[in-house]
């Protein structure tokens, strides 16, 4: 399986980065199960020891994969609630949710639970740095209502974005699928 344009041997000078785009594209074409250090070294046209020099093993490239996911998520939501200042929240929910959509792999393996974030710091850190994102739209007060609006935001996203994912909650023929996005997380 090779993701890579040509078999040319690989020369840059950001190696780590080039893995991770590579096992980006593996992820979302194959899942998890389809990732492996050996497969990312012959995607990418090194040797297969080259990228342990970047990652000890799969889950580190997994938690690096994840981390790179939260980034990119929490500079969607941080545009989109910049762009949006009449209803960030619904804004950023419906970003949330497209951003599940369109990285369906990439969004499961940010929230497995078999990354446990406790054990993890870089991961907890930029997990906490997406949550903090949509905390500081929700507005912070003493009595941590900020915290709690943003939680249940969060769970209702989150959740309509895992039935979706599921198949749980089916795009009929002729619907459209913003206005039913828009309708759901409407009021968040």
């Amino acid at each position: 399986m090779s993701t890579s344009p040509s078999n040319a041997p690989y020369h840059h000078g950001n190696l780590r980065q080039a893995l991770l785009e590579a096992a980006l594209l593996i992820l979302e074409q194959h899942g998890e199960a389809g990732l492996g250090l050996r497969d990312l070294a012959r995607a990418v046209g090194v040797s297969p020891a080259a990228p342990y020099r970047h990652f000890d093993n799969r889950a580190a490239l997994l938690e690096a994969l994840a981390v790179t996911g939260f980034q990119r998520f929490t500079a969607r939501m941080q545009a989109v609630a910049a762009s949006q200042p009449g209803d960030p929240m619904a804004a950023m929910g419906k970003t949330y949710v497209v951003f599940a959509l369109q990285n369906p792999n990439l969004f499961r393996l940010m929230f497995s639970p078999q990354l446990s974030k406790e054990a993890r710091p870089g991961l907890r850190m930029a997990a906490d740095m997406a949550f903090d994102t949509l905390r500081q739209v929700a507005g912070d007060d003493p009595r941590g209502g900020g915290r709690i609006r943003a939680l249940a935001a969060w769970a209702k996203v989150h959740g309509l974005a895992v039935l979706l994912l599921d198949g749980q909650i089916a795009i009929r023929a002729g619907e459209d699928s913003e206005a039913l996005l828009a309708e759901i997380i409407g009021g968040l």
